[in-house]
Order: structure tokens, then C-alpha cells, then sequence
């Protein structure tokens, strides 16, 4: 896909975007890193960042519509089984409302792939 594709893709690390990483960087250390300009997204190609959305109501590329919806409840279930684990310092009741977050951020992805 060249420079024509009219999509809005996510990218391939949806649940650890870089914006995310940065963000966190600049609130906890007052550091701002540049974000990249083009990222790999989830169905596999390469876009400016500005054509890419971690919010379901705006992917509209089916493939990586699907590919959040598996990347987010991979990372409920690995949130819930790691909170679970002795000395963990999320606990079990914390770890069961971010995957109940991210499963409905996956319910989002599937639904809009339905409309």
C-alpha cells in the first residue's frame, strides 16, 4: 500500500504504543522523545503515525481492527495471571478491572469490524 491507502490502522504494539511510552516518560522525568513518523502497523504495513488510532471508532482497516481485538485479550489474559501471582504488586483485584478494560477495548475492535 503506497501512499493512497485511505485507512486508519493501529499500530502493531496497540496496548504499548509508543505515545503511551512517551507520555509516561514525559510526566514521570520531564523527557520528550520525538515520536517516529512512520510505524508498523497491525495488518502489516508501514504509515505515517498520523494515519493510525488505538480507538476502535476510528480503525478502519479490517486486519488491524483484528489484530488489536486478539492483541488486547492476549493482554487480558496475561494481565489477570500475572496480578494472581505471589508478590506481584498489581493485585488480583486490580489485574481483573484492567483486563475487564482491555476485553472491552477488544469487544469495541469486534463490534466495529461488524458494522
Amino acid at each position: 500500500m503506497g501512499g493512497s491507502d485511505p485507512h486508519i490502522h493501529v499500530e502493531v504494539k496497540v496496548v504499548h504504543g509508543d505515545a503511551a511510552v512517551r507520555n509516561l516518560m514525559a510526566s514521570t522525568f520531564g523527557l520528550v522523545g520525538d515520536l517516529p513518523g512512520l510505524v508498523t502497523t497491525g495488518c502489516g504495513v508501514r504509515v505515517a503515525l498520523a494515519m493510525t488510532s488505538p480507538r476502535p471508532d476510528r480503525v478502519t482497516c479490517l486486519p488491524c481492527r483484528e489484530h488489536a481485538q486478539r492483541e488486547h485479550l492476549r493482554f487480558a489474559a496475561e494481565v489477570e495471571r500475572l496480578s494472581r501471582m505471589p508478590g506481584s504488586t498489581v493485585g488480583p483485584a486490580r489485574g481483573r478491572l484492567a483486563a475487564a478494560r482491555h476485553r472491552d477495548l477488544a469487544r469495541r475492535f469486534s463490534d466495529a469490524a461488524e458494522e
